[in-house]
């Protein structure tokens, strides 16, 4: 129940900064693109790679998996998904899945517009 209470918490900051980032990124840079979702997503994979950098060398401290959770899982869970989807990305790469990692990439983008438009055409439909 700890680790839940745990992420939630961080979800709940990443959230926040989230919607933070996209406010800023529309009063200063428009709303004709993007911006907010697309520094989101860099910004919180090179946070990312940062932290499992930093936590693959601390797995025997006794709050790296409390950390873990709250950073990773909770607050860039809640910043952007994006960065665990790159994270697992670049583990099947580095572990020479090559093919893996490739069809992990094409097929999550890809399937994910088709449920988005799939998902707008059943209101569409319903409407």
């Amino acid at each position: 129940m700890k680790a839940y209470l745990i992420v939630f918490l961080g979800a709940g900051l990443g959230g926040m900064l989230r919607h933070g980032v996209n406010n800023a990124c529309a009063r200063y840079c428009g709303l004709e693109f993007p911006w907010g979702v697309l520094i989101i997503n860099v910004l919180g994979s090179a946070i990312m790679g940062l932290l499992a950098g930093y936590f693959a060398f601390r797995i025997a401290e006794p709050w790296s998996q409390d950390a873990r959770l709250f950073a990773m899982t909770g607050i860039l869970g809640g910043f952007t998904t994006f960065s665990a989807f790159s994270l697992d990305a670049v583990l099947l790469w580095e572990r020479g899945a090559h093919v893996s990692a490739a069809l992990y990439v094409a097929g999550s983008v890809a399937l994910a517009i088709l449920g988005l438009v799939l998902g707008l055409a059943a209101v569409r439909v319903s409407t």
